[in-house]
């Protein structure tokens, strides 16, 4: 287990050893939760993205259909994230 610092903005950094093995590079998106009371955060991969995408799809078009995927992953991620 890796001590990190929250810093006067509320920012940690993700120690390199575990950027390294989850292959975390800057840009790179993460979804942050709360799982017994502790602070999860997990990498959003583009396969991950796009299975959530046909899932959502199948369930709010009733079966695939010809969709803004980039819209669709957005807002997705702004709902799971809470900012929504």
């Amino acid at each position: 287990m890796i001590e990190v610092i929250v810093t006067r903005k509320f920012q940690v950094t993700i120690p390199k050893e575990v950027r390294e093995k989850l292959k975390i590079d800057i840009g790179d998106r993460l979804l942050v939760k709360i799982v017994d009371n502790k602070i999860v955060m997990e990498p959003i991969r583009g396969s991950e993205a796009l299975k959530r995408l046909s899932s959502i799809a199948d369930r709010f078009l009733n079966g695939s259909r010809k969709v803004d995927a980039v819209k669709l992953i957005e807002k997705s991620l702004e709902r799971e994230a809470g900012l929504h």
